[in-house]
């Protein structure tokens, strides 16, 4: 085994409540051997680890986290853990009467308990159902670190702890009692945690409704019949039968019949898309109204629809860069709130020797101060916008690229297949020394089981070309091989001059067609001495919405740029029809990083540059972006590097992905904000005696719900000129 060689695992981590937390966990599962890097969501309660193959069982990253205070388990559950609403209830009641004394004080009325029926009441919350503070506070404790479970835990104690004493002490008939605060604050606290983890649910859903998509079993014909069986069963090559109104189970290509299918939920795209015979079906897919029949091309983990969820909770797995300033602040943040509520209380001691009073301000620093909304401001909204956007049809692939996306001002596209249908015709064929159909099916037999869109529309117009021997690519200039003898290239103008053929006998009829936007490559005998032997030329129509979309990049203030491998002849015809001023042509797939580079050079500094390309020679340029944007109708390869992937080759979702970043970014920076108000107004205010412990907690109860109340509105965003 290669001891280079990692894998990434996901861990559910269970008993996580603060962005204090999270630093916690990812510094003890850093310390195993082995371990490369780690990720700790605090919205979906998971880690991602990267570790060496060879380093070791899960158990002990499982121990680590056990060390630090918090459980783990080697696969998450696939609904999110209980929320235990019924605890809250108990609490509340139990609460209620402790509060009732405060609301009728302000209507001239005198409710008090007397003591021992408050001690009653509140002694069950603080320590059933306030228990799992002291149990994970003391877990945060033994490891060395702090929590918001301490913060609480600390608060709560002080607060029952004095009141127990002055019913104790106290001989007056009406001792000062805070068991209400003490109650209060609990019930709060887990009423605001079980509101925050109905609010997680719903971040979740976009993801959850990709997973539901996938049915249980499939019908597959086999040795003339049908029968229904498990997924795990169906292998590749299988024929599966797909009635009306049923999910497709797998993905295929349709060998039998005919109809619409609704893909909605895996490209964004509302109105049902015609299939026939040679169409490709997506798993998850439903079919309306015709009878199918499927040959089977990838099941399980290997289909779209798996390949889409996995990236989708990859990138809500992942932390922003902006995370990054969250965690350092949250590293030394319970140590400093410890330390304030410490001040306040002595500070308040020795001004009027009231020890009553000092705890009191101290609890209320202790309780307002509770990281749980910075931790939450940053991946809750990360889950709500890559899970919104999944819905429309884009696929962001990590949280870098959200951020990243709404600084872009310079766009670069691919031509053929990115702004151009990518299905080009053979539109002409011209020669100075053979007939039409011997240069055709020299150019046939080379591009023979080729899948360049040149190469197909080749194919299309001779179908029955024997292939050539020999055959070999080189990588952006053409392919050449050997066919009845003769040693063949078929590529572009540039490479034919390093061969050495001497291509001035075609050049006005090429020049003429370039001019109007053709493709042109060039036929040659490579044998000394090298011959041209013809020229073939090709169309490819621009895509409908393709100079729209232009436009309204242009009118969010977006430079777009074009970069092509084509001739500088075609790609400024398609730049002149679509109003792009800035053209890159004739440029190698290695030359399109250095183009992009290039790009960002000439921009202010925090500007960023984006680019949209589908095929494998786009690649290094969609690695070298800042964002790659990929179409799914485009390569594997151009999809794997790309941190964006269009589930339709509509280039309206680029303008929508740009949409949809500055949204979620300014949610972000929505949530820190408050997060942070929060704890700047409200430790203050609590410290100079402006706020009881039980106005304390409902604030910060308040602060997390309210943050992932923020990010949720993320689940309203439409595209630009959807309704839908």
């Amino acid at each position: 085994m290669d001891s280079n060689a990692t894998l990434t695992l996901q861990l559910p981590i269970e008993g996580m409540t603060c962005a204090s937390c999270v630093t916690r966990v990812e510094k003890a599962l850093s310390r195993v051997p082995g371990v490369q890097s780690v990720s700790v969501n605090l919205a979906t309660e998971q880690a991602t680890v990267v570790r060496q193959k060879s380093s070791g069982p899960t158990a002990d990253l499982i121990a680590a986290v056990e060390g630090a205070g918090y459980t783990a388990h080697e696969i998450a559950s696939a609904e999110p853990p209980a929320t235990h609403g019924w605890q809250v209830v108990i609490a509340a009641a139990l609460s209620a009467p402790l509060v009732l004394p405060m609301l009728g004080d302000a209507f001239g009325r005198h409710w008090m308990l007397p003591g021992w029926l408050q001690l009653l009441l509140a002694t069950p919350v603080q320590f059933w159902l306030g228990g799992r503070f002291y149990v994970a506070g003391w877990k945060s404790v033994r490891a060395g670190s702090g929590s918001m479970d301490v913060l609480v835990a600390l608060g709560t104690s002080a607060a029952y702890g004095l009141s127990v004493w002055q019913l104790w002490h106290d001989a007056s008939a009406m001792p000062t009692l805070y068991f209400e605060s003490s109650a209060v604050v609990i019930t709060l606290v887990r009423f605001g945690k079980w509101l925050e983890a109905r609010a997680k649910r719903q971040t979740t859903e976009a993801l959850r409704a990709l997973q539901a998509l996938r049915p249980d079993t499939a019908r597959v014909r086999r040795h003339g019949r049908e029968e229904s069986v498990p997924m795990a069963s169906v292998q590749v090559g299988d024929e599966v039968v797909l009635r009306p109104g049923e999910r497709a189970p797998v993905d295929g290509v349709v060998l039998e019949g005919t109809s619409h299918m609704d893909e909605s939920l895996l490209t964004g795209e509302s109105l049902p898309v015609t299939k026939g015979p040679g169409s490709r079906i997506t798993g998850g897919a439903i079919n309306a109204e015709g009878l199918l029949v499927v040959r089977t091309t990838a099941v399980g983990a290997e289909t779209a629809l798996a390949r889409i969820v996995r990236l989708v909770e990859s990138a809500q797995a992942r932390k922003a860069p902006i995370q990054q300033l969250v965690d350092r602040v949250s590293a030394v943040f319970v140590p400093a709130v410890v330390i304030a509520a410490l001040v306040t209380f002595v500070s308040w001691w020795a001004w009027n020797g009231d020890i009553s009073t000092a705890l009191l301000h101290a609890v209320a620093v202790l309780v307002i101060a509770c990281p749980c909304a910075l931790g939450l401001a940053t991946p809750a909204a990360i889950m709500a916008g890559t899970g919104t956007a999944a819905k429309h049809g884009i696929l962001i692939q990590d949280a870098l690229a959200l951020e990243t996306m709404h600084a872009v001002t310079v766009i670069a596209f691919d031509k053929t297949g990115t702004l151009t249908q990518g299905k080009p015709t053979l539109v002409d064929a011209r020669s100075s020394t053979l007939n039409r159909d011997d240069l055709l099916a020299r150019a046939a037999a080379l591009q023979s089981g080729s899948e360049h869109p040149l190469a197909r529309a080749v194919l299309d117009a001779v179908p029955q070309a024997p292939p050539a021997q020999q055959v070999q690519a080189v990588a952006g200039r053409g392919v050449k091989g050997v066919f009845n003898g003769e040693a063949l290239a078929l590529g572009s103008g540039p490479w034919m001059r390093e061969l050495g053929v001497d291509i001035s006998p075609l050049m006005n009829a090429a020049t003429a067609l370039q001019s109007q936007g053709r493709t042109v490559s060039w036929l040659a005998r490579t044998d000394a001495p090298p011959q041209l032997l013809g020229l073939l030329a090709f169309g490819d129509p621009i895509k409908p919405e393709a100079a729209a979309a232009i436009t309204a990049l242009k009118a969010h203030g977006v430079r777009p740029v074009l970069v092509s491998g084509d001739n500088r002849g075609s790609a400024q015809a398609v730049a002149d029809q679509l109003g792009i001023t800035d053209v890159h042509a004739e440029v190698l797939p290695g030359d399109k990083a250095g183009v992009i580079a290039a790009l960002r050079n000439g921009l202010p500094h925090g500007a960023k540059v984006a680019m949209v390309g589908d095929g494998v020679n786009d690649a290094p340029a969609l690695a070298a972006a800042d964002v790659g944007i990929a179409m799914s109708t485009g390569t594997d390869v151009a999809m794997a590097t790309a941190g964006i992937t269009l589930m339709r080759g509509d280039l309206s979702l680029v303008i929508a992905a740009l949409s949809i970043s500055q949204r979620t970014t300014a949610k972000i920076r929505q949530n820190l904000f408050w997060a942070f108000v929060y704890n700047v107004v409200g430790i203050p205010l609590a410290a100079f005696g402006y706020l009881s412990p039980v106005v304390a907690g409902a604030a910060m109860a308040l602060s997390s719900v309210s943050v992932i109340s923020n990010a949720l509105l993320l689940k309203r965003w439409k595209p630009e000129g959807r309704n839908a």
